[in-house]
C-alpha cells in the first residue's frame, strides 16, 4: 500500500460532479488531465474501467497491470496498461491503498447464485456498465475485469477472494493522471447484500483537472 495526497486544488478543476448512488458516469478524460474519484460518505466500492478514446478495442486489462507490478492491488504509482500493454493511466495520488482489480463486477446473475434467487432483479454493476457503455456504442462484449476502488478484498491463505468491510473513510479518494486520451467508465456499486458499500451504497464525487501546462 502506497499512501500519497495530491496539490491539486477543487476549486481549479474543470469538471466536478457528484454521481448520485447506484449510477453510472462515464467521461473523456484528455492525455495529460487528472481525474479524482472521492468516496464521500466511505466504504463505497467504485468500479470503473479505462478505453482508449479514439480505439476503444483497447482497454484496462487488469491481467496486465497485476503481472507487470508484481501486485495484487492497485495504489499509488500503479500504472494502468491496457490489452497491448500501453500505459493508460497512472495512479498518482491515493488515501486509501489496495483497491482491487480482481473480483470483478456483481451482476444479476452473480447476485442470484451468491444471495440466492430473491436478489435475481436486484440492480447491479454490470447492469449499469450496459447501460453507460451503450452511450457509446459498446455492448456486453466489450466489459471487461474492472479496477474496484476502495473495495476491500484480501486474499485469504486458500488463494480465495474475500469481500470485507470496506476500509475507506469519508473524503478518501484515488487520482489517475491519464497517459493517453481514455473513456473513464464507472459503475458507483449499488450491491446491498456484501459489505463492499457498507449495505448502504453512497454518492461519490468526480473530478477532473486540465495538465499543468495547457
Amino acid at each position: 500500500m502506497t499512501i500519497a495526497t495530491s496539490p491539486l486544488d477543487p476549486t481549479e478543476a474543470v469538471y466536478d460532479h457528484v454521481v448520485p448512488a447506484r449510477t453510472p458516469w462515464s467521461g473523456l478524460v484528455r492525455k495529460g488531465q487528472s481525474l479524482r474519484i472521492v468516496d464521500l460518505e466511505g466504504q463505497q466500492a467504485v468500479d470503473t474501467l479505462l478505453y482508449r478514446a479514439d480505439k476503444l478495442i483497447e482497454r484496462y486489462s487488469a491481467q496486465d497491470t497485476v503481472a507487470a507490478q508484481g501486485s495484487a492491488y492497485v495504489t499509488a504509482g500503479t500504472r494502468l496498461l491496457s490489452n497491448d500493454g500501453n500505459v493508460m493511466a497512472i495512479v498518482t495520488a491515493d488515501t486509501s491503498g489496495d483497491h482491487d482489480t480482481s473480483a470483478g463486477a456483481c451482476s444479476c446473475e452473480a447476485n442470484t447464485v451468491r444471495f440466492g434467487h430473491h436478489t435475481r432483479y436486484m440492480h447491479a454493476c454490470r447492469e449499469n456498465f450496459l447501460v453507460e457503455l451503450a452511450r457509446h456504442g459498446m455492448d456486453k462484449r466489450d466489459i471487461v475485469s474492472n479496477i474496484n476502488f476502495f473495495m476491500n478484498v484480501p486474499i485469504l491463505p486458500d488463494g480465495e477472494l474475500a469481500i470485507v468491510d470496506g476500509a475507506s473513510k469519508p473524503g478518501d479518494y484515488v487520482e489517475l493522471r491519464a497517459e493517453m486520451d481514455v473513456l473513464c467508465v464507472i459503475s458507483n456499486c449499488p450491491q446491498v447484500n456484501n459489505p463492499c458499500n457498507g449495505f448502504d451504497p453512497t454518492p461519490i464525487r468526480v473530478l477532473i483537472w486540465d495538465a499543468p501546462d495547457s
